[in-house]
């Protein structure tokens, strides 16, 4: 074992460990300065092939950064005190892709919640599913049930994760669940629905980000996400950094939020 490190060595980690901490104090500041930091953040994980053709890579090798920065983010949301992530994974649409890249994201999925099962535990990440959950294959519903009961106590993180999600889906299902209780029309309320839905016991969104510079929600949240602020950067998902999202939670802070007032 070294004991004895050279200036130079010393210099860089002092220089390194400072940025971090300048960062990070920069980020806090940002967030003690100003009210409304959200509570609620909801992502549309975008650009993920685009990211893999503009580098001449295979699709696959998109999807499989995209994940490794979902997982990154997840973290460090969690360190700024975000309570709850919704990450836009994969549509009730995206079905119609090649059942060749279908096929890998559900495996992709499905390697993800067996490997990251103990980790997410760990770190008292709690892992709700959104979407038809019936519609997933039945070694992915295997291995999302394991992980949802083993997190289901964990408090310090909600992570959401849309699979098979779409938000008209998502009411049609709520309805048809209304229905078989034989509930009436004047029985029929906004509070009945949201216990109802996907999100049932959550609060609404505060933001949804949508990566890769597309301007629209695509069947994301549409009944929770009416007063949520929306953000459209450019930068593809696999390149949304920490700082990508310091920027986001820095523009959330600028915005007025009058719900109607």
């Amino acid at each position: 074992m070294n004991l004895f490190i050279t200036d130079s060595t010393l210099y860089k980690s002092l220089r390194i460990h400072f940025h971090k901490t300048e960062r990070k104090l920069k980020v806090n500041n940002m967030i003690s300065d100003q009210e409304g930091f959200p509570n609620h953040v909801g992502i549309i994980v975008d650009g993920n092939r685009r990211w893999a053709k503009e580098k001449r890579l295979p699709t696959f090798a998109g999807h499989k950064k995209g994940a490794e920065r979902i997982e990154e983010i997840v973290k460090y949301a969690q360190e700024l005190g975000v309570k709850i992530i919704t990450i836009y994974a994969f549509s009730t649409e995206n079905w119609k892709r090649a059942e060749e890249e279908t096929s890998y994201l559900m495996e992709l999925f499905e390697t993800y919640a067996r490997n990251k099962m103990d980790e997410a535990n760990d770190l008292g990440i709690q892992i709700r599913i959104l979407g038809d959950f019936q519609g997933l294959p039945d070694t992915l519903q295997e291995a999302l049930t394991k992980l949802k009961i083993l997190t289901r106590s964990n408090e310090k993180i909600i992570v959401n994760l849309a699979l098979n999600y779409g938000g008209r889906d998502e009411l049609v299902r709520t309805f048809r669940k209304l229905l078989l209780t034989n509930v009436t029309a004047l029985e029929l309320t906004e509070e009945l629905i949201n216990i109802n839905l996907d999100t049932t016991g959550l609060p609404d969104p505060d933001m949804i980000i949508r990566t890769s510079g597309e301007q629209r929600l695509s069947n994301f949240l549409p009944w929770q996400g009416i007063y949520a602020e929306l953000y459209f950067p450019k930068v593809h998902w696999p390149d949304f950094s920490k700082k990508q999202l310091d920027i986001a939670m820095g523009e959330f802070q600028k915005r007025q939020r009058r719900m109607g007032k």
